[in-house]
């Protein structure tokens, strides 16, 4: 199985204003399908990176991290 890389060395790939994901399985979890997501933030590009059970749910996670992110 083949599966795509959002990291680089260690660093993540993730172009300012973009967002990257991957799935993987875990096997501590007896077989359930994970993301893997990175964004990196338009204005400071800061990476968010989060781990989710679904796409929507990690894009939840990061929408609280940018209205987070915006108030400071």
């Amino acid at each position: 199985m083949t599966t795509k890389s959002i990291n680089s060395n260690g660093c993540s790939v993730c172009e300012t204003g973009k967002e990257n994901y991957t799935t993987f399985i875990a096997g501590a979890f007896r077989g359930t399908q994970y993301y893997q997501y990175d964004y990196r933030h338009t204005t400071d590009g800061e990476l968010f990176s989060c781990i989710g059970k679904s796409l929507e749910e990690c894009r939840q996670k990061r929408d609280v991290w940018l209205t987070e992110n915006t108030k400071k």
